[in-house]
């Protein structure tokens, strides 16, 4: 097991400012385990400073060489990567993404020991390290910026420039929301639980969609929509939720009904390749569409929402969709959706962000990196070691160069 653990600086670009572990997390694992040492690369763009890692006597390095395990958040730039090391970030290779298939090819030409954050898991399956409650709390309030800029109001100061999400909430908590405010959610998960945060601390009632539909308020509301509120079988056979989600082919979405309804569309599912559109290009040219804002959390690209054309960016995250041509146009365009569509929101609270990771990370990973790989947790979410993928990643052969 590892005992000389470093903290590396993020290299990527632009500029990742979140940290596997706070200076208060790095203490603790020291003092959990004595004879372990975690250091921390300096670095000048993390939203936790080096002055803070200093002031908690937690040793500041140059460089890692003399470390066994190698821990960041983000892929390491090819040039960053050390010959034989172990490395643990999120590599974003185990769907053979065309852009890492380097870094893939690196990790086996230089014997490096990959261990993917995605791929820890409890004993349920359940991943134990993932940021996707922080996309959630930061698309919320992003659709609310996305709000403002369609139809005018209190500017939002940018969640990236708020020093952390209590500041963000404050600005949002002075927002005066419109009674007749209507958002219709998708997805339940981490992303969704993260989202519902938001809008419950704001003061928006959650109603159930029947409700949604049907009844009258008198104040801001909204509803989520779980797989059998939004899918029915083509062939009009009862709906099965669990047949539906292990293959959702032959299924068709019925969300006209609540984008009828809806001003604000809040999309935080997870979504098949194989499922059917959820906000379709026909469904938004509707007369009677009533969505002025998508925040597409999810931001699948070319998937089951058609005015998600492009992802944004969290310096500039909104641009317009006009329905009639099916096209991007300029945000406040008259007819046209304002589009959310930032793919990497967690960025935006980069000091919550890593503080939760952090404490993930301390609670479910590291008793098993430093102590001992009690039921072979991290032997499951090592893809590759001493220039060969592991077993269980084989069929990874041909995108890292072995086939």
């Amino acid at each position: 097991m590892y005992s000389k653990i470093g903290i590396i600086r993020e290299g990527k670009t632009p500029p990742d400012k979140r940290v596997a572990l706070t200076p208060a997390q790095c203490n603790e694992v020291m003092q959990r385990y004595p004879g372990t040492e975690v250091v921390v690369q300096r670095s000048p763009v993390r939203a936790i400073p080096d002055a803070e890692y200093e002031a908690a006597g937690v040793r500041l390095v140059d460089d890692l060489d003399d470390r066994d395990l190698i821990i960041g958040v983000k892929e390491v730039p090819v040039h960053m990567l050390m010959e034989g090391r172990s490395y643990q970030f999120f590599s974003h290779t185990i769907k053979q993404q065309p852009h890492n298939r380097k870094l893939m090819h690196a990790v086996i030409a230089k014997g490096i020991r990959l261990i993917d954050h995605e791929l820890l898991t409890d004993a349920k399956g359940e991943r134990v390290l993932a940021f996707g409650r922080w996309a959630g709390v930061v698309g919320a309030y992003n659709a609310f910026r996305a709000w403002q800029a369609t139809l005018s109001g209190p500017v939002l100061k940018p969640a990236h420039l708020c020093h952390d999400r209590t500041e963000m909430e404050q600005h949002l908590h002075a927002f005066p929301l419109p009674k007749d405010l209507r958002i219709v959610m998708t997805g339940g998960g981490r992303v969704g639980r993260g989202a519902m945060e938001v809008l419950d601390r704001a003061g928006i009632a959650r109603v159930s969609p029947n409700a949604f539909l049907n009844a009258v308020f008198d104040g801001p509301v909204y509803t989520v929509l779980g797989s059998a509120d939004l899918y029915r079988r083509s062939d009009g056979k009862p709906f099965d939720r669990e047949a539906f989600h292990k293959d959702p082919s032959g299924h068709e979405a019925e969300f006209l009904p609540f984008a009828r309804k809806a001003n604000m569309f809040i999309a935080c599912h997870f979504w098949d390749p194989r499922g059917p559109k959820i906000l379709s290009a026909e469904v938004l040219k509707d007369p009677a569409m009533a969505l002025k804002v998508v925040a597409d959390i999810s931001c699948d690209v070319g998937g089951p929402i058609d005015c998600t054309v492009r992802a944004s960016t969290i310096a500039d995250p909104l641009f317009g969709y006009d329905p009639k041509a099916q096209s991007e146009c300029p945000v406040g365009t008259p007819g046209s959706v304002t589009v959310m569509a930032v793919d990497n929101l967690p960025c935006e609270l980069p000091r919550d962000a890593s503080e939760a990771f952090g404490r993930d990370l301390v609670d479910h990973v590291m008793p098993y990196l430093v102590h001992r790989d009690v039921g072979g947790r991290i032997e499951h979410a090592t893809i590759a070691a001493e220039g060969r993928l592991m077993p269980r990643y084989q069929h990874l052969a041909a995108y890292a160069g072995q086939a």
